[in-house]
């Protein structure tokens, strides 16, 4: 019997897509979530949308080239790499609003693993690029089906800050010598700085690229922060178009030359079966970095819009666009945090923003190729360039020193492996370093004596309340960690060192467990050994507001059966009650209030 969907919720009015229920949880239009916008689409959106999408275009163009560009590919890919995934994401991905294509943050990495292999040749580049777009979609489309969106909880906001970082410092340096006009090189980003630092110093600048393109840069800049809405990407590429033109300058500097009419037919790019291996472990780094920046700007707008958003699903979008790419002689996508807001901006409301540039984008190519011969290469790095200024976040490196500097640690790891080790290897090693020092902090966690403090309910760390009472006979004990491997042994020392430090004997140490969300194996035969060990001392173990997951799984192990079921309370009160009874210790509780 067939599920039925759960019942619609409409958007509010402001939103993008105001009015559209939210699509079905399963059936062809959760598959195709452009299908169902179509189905609920208001003809009062089609300006907006028509609007907003000949605009994005102005931004699309340039960026799209100038980040080819940065991957080490030909400018004009990075127009075939736009208009495939902005048509398969309008179709396939469930954000209203999000726009798709080449993305300043994929441009090392592209760069990384074809580079080599292409050996300068660009059609060696582009089929290979194209690979890696396929199998990124591939991988994508994949995860989303085995419902692994979820993995994205592995790149904490300090690695991805740091990886943002070190991605824009690594695109930012590696445009350098195309703005300068100064010839490229060095095997690293370390080395291309070398490279670059000494061909300046040797005068090699060509003064007339450099002027072009720091006018561009700053053009970028000064409307940017002056004039937000004005297309400033739009006005400095056109602009030095016809600079360039008018000088007769395109024979002199380097320009992204006649490209070709139309698009191409989709295809499969043709490379060595022996250098698949090493594209598809290069496309699975590739497909985390660009599923973990897409969620993270999907997630947002999903907020601001009030739309749930699957991460499943859009992995699937994501999937479906890359792999458009690939067909298309293009390279792997992502979101863009630069512009997606100009289409929100200009009054986007469904994915018919993105169809528009799109179909903006071929009727540019098939009426009017020529308009970009004279582009000069210098142009579109100050694009980069502008773009990499705009992923930078420092500000975030400050909150993470002010405030936790592990945190701090982590992200200058992330960013110095990304410049030092490459982008793939600088994010692994960030992400073990994430991962071990949750295990260094669940290894040493907190832990507490508690007692009664006057004026407050409950029973509370001694530490912060020294003048909290402890009952005589009977120690509270507090572990602010799960219970696993790496930290039982030192649970148990801190239980008997608390045992050997208290002013009276104790004949009992109640654990409150609340804060224990697991236990395993390990953890259990220390147990086992530490109610052993208590009890050659005559102290007795408990526990109180254990979990009931928790207490189940000790069952299982038989513990519950060795400590006594009778030493298992629901509260701590409950268990100071039965002590206090059984001992005839002498207590005043809470019990005027029922509190204890």
């Amino acid at each position: 019997m067939a599920r039925s969907d759960p019942p619609p919720s409409v958007a509010p009015a402001s939103a993008a897509g105001e009015g559209i229920p939210e699509a079905p949880a399963s059936g062809l239009m959760a598959w195709v979530p452009g299908l169902w916008v179509a189905r609920h689409y208001r003809v009062g959106w089609l300006g907006r949308d028509l609007v907003a999408g000949l605009v994005l275009t102005a931004l699309l163009v340039p960026a799209g080239m100038g980040y080819a560009e940065a991957a080490g590919l030909p400018a004009i890919t990075g127009l075939y790499a736009t208009v495939g995934p902005l048509l398969a994401y309008a179709a396939f991905g469930p954000s209203r609003i999000l726009v798709l294509g080449p993305d300043s943050a994929l441009a090392a990495l592209i760069a990384a693993a074809i580079t080599a292999k292409a050996a300068g040749d660009p059609e060696r580049a582009v089929a290979l690029a194209s690979t890696l777009a396929l199998f990124t979609g591939v991988f994508c489309i994949g995860a989303g089906l085995a419902r692994a969106g979820l993995v994205t909880d592995l790149l904490s906001k300090p690695v991805r800050v740091g990886y943002m970082n070190g991605m824009g410092i690594s695109v930012l340096l590696s445009q350098l010598p195309k703005l300068f006009g100064v010839p490229g090189g060095g095997a690293s980003t370390l080395g291309s700085v070398e490279h670059f630092v000494r061909a300046v110093i040797a005068g090699e600048t060509r003064l007339r690229v450099l002027i072009i393109g720091g006018v561009c840069l700053v053009v970028i800049l000064v409307l940017r922060a002056v004039a937000p809405r004005v297309p400033g990407v739009l006005v400095a590429v056109v602009g030095a178009t016809v600079a360039v033109t008018l000088l007769g300058e395109g024979g002199r500097m380097a320009v992204v030359g006649a490209v070709p009419r139309g698009i191409p037919i989709p295809t499969l790019p043709r490379v060595h079966l022996s250098e698949l291996p090493d594209l598809a472990m290069a496309a699975a780094g590739i497909a985390l970095v660009t599923f973990t920046d897409t969620s993270v700007l999907s997630r947002t707008y999903a907020t601001r819009t009030r739309f749930r958003v699957d991460p499943n699903r859009e992995l699937l979008g994501l999937g479906a666009a890359n792999l458009a790419a690939g067909l298309l002689r293009g390279f792997p996508v992502s979101s863009s945090s630069s512009r997606t807001p100009v289409a929100e901006s200009a009054g986007s409301r469904t994915q018919l923003t993105g169809v528009v540039g799109a179909l903006a984008i071929v009727a540019l190519l098939v009426a009017a190729p020529g308009l970009l011969q004279n582009l000069p290469v210098t142009a579109l790095a100050a694009v980069v360039v502008s773009a990499a200024l705009r992923v930078l976040d420092f500000g975030a490196l400050r909150a993470f020193y002010k405030f936790r500097h592990s945190d701090f640690v982590l992200s200058l790891v992330a960013l110095t492996g990304v410049l030092v080790f490459g982008a793939l290897t600088g994010i692994a090693l960030a992400v073990t370093l994430s991962l071990l020092d949750f295990v260094r902090r669940a290894w040493r966690p907190h832990d507490a004596i508690l007692g009664r403090a006057d004026g407050v309910k409950g029973y509370h760390d001694v530490r912060r309340y020294p003048t909290a009472k402890q009952i005589p006979g009977l120690l509270l004990f507090r572990w602010d960690a799960p219970l696993f491997f790496a930290n039982a042994e030192t649970f148990r020392g801190r239980v008997v060192a608390a045992v050997g430090r208290a002013e009276s004997p104790v004949r009992w140490v109640v654990i409150a467990a609340e804060p224990i969300t697991d236990v395993d194996t390990t953890a259990a035969d220390m147990l086992e050994e530490l109610d052993k060990e208590l009890a050659a001392g005559n102290v007795e173990l408990a526990f109180a507001e254990m979990k009931d997951p928790v207490k189940d799984r000790l069952e299982r192990y038989g513990l519950q059966k060795r400590i006594g079921r009778d030493f298992f309370f629901p509260t701590i009160g409950v268990a100071v009650k039965a002590f206090v009874a059984r001992h005839q210790a002498t207590w005043t509780d809470w019990e005027e209030t029922g509190d204890a």
